[in-house]
């Protein structure tokens, strides 16, 4: 995360600490206190209204120098095929997917 675009005057902690403590938040799904914990095994004592504060204000700004991510391939189903067979499209290639079903598993 660069801080170039981003102004972390009259901050107690060093921009680093904040976008970690602010990336953890975002993008894992950890709760305040998790993170607040996390930075208190490391040694760096903050409160969790800190972190939340610091969210409200950085949050909006590291998202936007997130790269965004192309959509993956598009799944689609076809409902042709005998009883237990449904074709799957992934990706422009067909595959074949059985399904067991009572009717047709004998022992």
């Amino acid at each position: 995360m660069t801080s170039s675009t981003i102004s972390y005057k009259n901050h107690r902690f060093p921009p680093q600490i904040i976008a970690r403590a602010v990336w953890l938040y975002f993008r894992f799904p950890l709760s305040l206190r998790l993170v607040e914990e996390m930075l208190l095994e490391r040694g760096i004592v903050v409160s969790y209204e800190t972190i939340r504060r610091w969210g409200r204000k950085f949050g909006a700004a590291y998202v936007k120098q997130l790269p965004r991510k192309k959509p993956s391939g598009v799944v689609t189903l076809s409902f042709s095929g005998w009883k237990g067979q449904r074709l799957v499209d992934i990706q422009a290639t067909q595959a074949a997917i059985f399904h067991a079903s009572k009717a047709s598993s004998r022992w």
